[in-house]
């Protein structure tokens, strides 16, 4: 009886689980089986390895050969265990040492031909087998950059079963053409095993200027609306006519976020990784992400989902960045109603028959939309045709609980002839960037000790009982709150968005006047000097 093992690596959402891959050889009529919960494309990989191994020149074993992946509780999918299991296989037929591949991770798709192709989710991978120990991991050449992010892992990028097997074998390893994609820190694997640099950094497209905020024309309190948004990650709602502006001030927010730290940068490549969003060549995204789905977008596409066990949706991809959903109106309810639970908690809970995955999902998240359905209604000469009972209908697509989740509601109303000639914008993305990197650091040190960075983050009872605002400046919100014009809820995310606008105007605590501000954001009534007061 011949016997090897190697390992690879389970993903569940965006989390992973090592698996172990053993190869059984005893005598008997030739056949191969796969036991431990393969899925369809798994259970494949059985004809794509036999091809690989001997277009590869290794003989393949005419004996009874059993492949097991451990634990067999864990559901398993997809392509990314035919390097481990033809390793295996190779090793249990001594053609290279087992002791050599034991402790070896492993991931990648195997072509008929050999060829070693790209799969998703090698960062959370590599980064499971980095937590578990693993310290050298074998992976597509496309893939190696991605895996060079984990540190004090060593990574071997190979284009072939052949080139591995020489590696593995101690053997001179054989020229290969390139892959059409390679990432920019791939390894030659006649070099070994090694630490490619992983500094790597994404940005936007060479010769792509990112939108520019002196573009948009008017719009002061909209404008505002953006700055508190994305100082604080506050959810906002712009409503107005078509042709207003929501959509050119939505493509602006990322520009006003910070760039992403190290940990944030890995969780948001994880993500991407996992949808197979990343593109070739920029294996860390270090800019928040904004993620635009179309109206008609699915609760899967929208939450997570899918058959089998669930890949993440637009609201994990944009994980750390801008979620914008234009036309709201026009979604399913029952859609946008799915965003309410992770939007309070910052993850999405997928539960299907095959298991329950978590994937991270904390957001900043826009909505646009119009009116009315033609969108002219309220509008100065709008003319607009919709009976009262359809602009009422059309309002209650987006529900209740779900407003009283979004801080800031503000009207985006149609430039003016003069707004749109005047010469020269209003301030860039630079200036307005400044200003919010220096609010959010001035949070970031008031919630040092709790773990908070952003006032979006922290509970309301804390902002209630441990960092209050000054005396007497929350009367008006009180009184809304007696009124039933807010709720207990409502008025936690007052409270934050005053501190907010408190951060930005350098206030050590919220004042009356930051507070008046923040209900003017919510509510759009105009309370005393309100947001006009405090532009700068």
């Amino acid at each position: 009886m011949a016997f090897a093992r190697t390992c690879a690596v389970a993903l569940v959402g965006v989390e992973g689980v090592v698996v172990e891959v053993q190869a059984d050889l005893e005598p008997g009529v030739a056949a191969f089986s796969l036991v431990g919960l393969a899925d369809k494309s798994l259970s494949e990989s059985r004809d794509r390895v036999r091809a690989a191994v001997i277009n590869s020149g290794a003989p393949w074993p005419q004996k009874k050969l059993t492949v097991g992946l451990s634990p067999a509780a864990v559901p398993k999918c997809g392509s990314g265990f035919d390097l481990a299991v033809a390793c295996s296989v190779l090793a249990a037929a001594e053609r290279i040492d087992p002791r050599v591949i034991a402790d070896v991770m492993m991931i990648g798709e195997l072509a008929l031909d050999g060829r070693v192709r790209p799969v998703r989710g090698v960062l959370p991978a590599v980064l499971t087998a980095a937590d578990a120990g693993y310290r050298q991991v074998v992976v597509p050449e496309q893939a190696a950059g991605e895996a060079a992010l984990v540190p004090d892992v060593a990574v071997l990028g190979v284009r072939s079963l052949r080139q591995l097997i020489a590696v593995l074998a101690d053997e001179p390893v054989p020229e290969e053409p390139a892959p059409e994609e390679l990432g920019p820190h791939t390894t030659t694997p006649g070099a070994g095993w090694g630490h490619p640099p992983s500094g790597h950094l994404s940005g936007p497209p060479a010769g792509e200027a990112p939108p520019d905020m002196t573009e948009v024309s008017g719009q002061r309190v909209a404008r505002r609306a953006l700055e508190v948004a994305a100082a604080g990650r506050h959810h906002l709602l712009l409503k107005g006519a078509p042709g207003a502006g929501k959509t050119m001030l939505a493509e602006r927010l990322p520009g006003l976020l910070p760039p992403l730290t190290r940990q944030e940068s890995l969780e948001v490549t994880a993500v991407h990784s996992v949808g197979g969003s990343l593109p070739p060549g920029r294996p860390l995204v270090d800019r928040p992400p904004y993620c635009a789905p179309h109206h008609s977008a699915s609760m899967a596409a929208l939450v997570g989902g899918g058959s089998g066990l669930p890949r993440p949706g637009a609201m994990s991809l944009a994980h750390h960045g801008v979620l914008f959903l234009d036309e709201a109106a026009e979604m399913s309810g029952q859609v946008l109603d799915a965003l309410r639970q992770p939007l309070e908690s910052g993850q999405v809970v997928v539960a299907r028959a095959a298991g329950t995955v978590r994937m991270p999902a904390r957001v900043l998240l826009v909505l646009a939309t119009n009116p009315c359905p033609c969108g002219r209604h309220g509008s100065p000469g709008g003319d607009c045709e919709c009976l009262p009972s359809v602009v009422r209908r059309y309002r209650a697509r987006l529900s209740g609980p779900l407003l009283d989740r979004i801080d800031l509601r503000v009207p985006v109303d149609p430039v003016s002839r003069a707004e749109l000639v005047a010469a020269g914008g209003g301030e860039s993305t630079a200036v307005v960037a400044e200003r919010v990197h220096a609010a959010r650091e001035r949070a970031r040190v008031r919630y040092a000790d709790a773990g908070w960075r952003t006032n979006g983050e922290v509970p309301g009872h804390e902002l209630r009982t441990r960092w209050v605002p000054q005396p007497g400046a929350l009367a008006r919100a009180e009184q809304d709150l007696d009124r039933g014009l807010l709720t207990a809820r409502g008025l936690d995310r007052v409270l934050r968005v005053a501190w907010t606008v408190a951060d930005l105007a350098g206030h050590g605590r919220p004042t009356a006047q930051d507070v008046d501000a923040a209900l003017e954001l919510r509510t759009g009534v105009r309370r005393g000097a309100g947001v006009v007061g405090s532009l700068p």
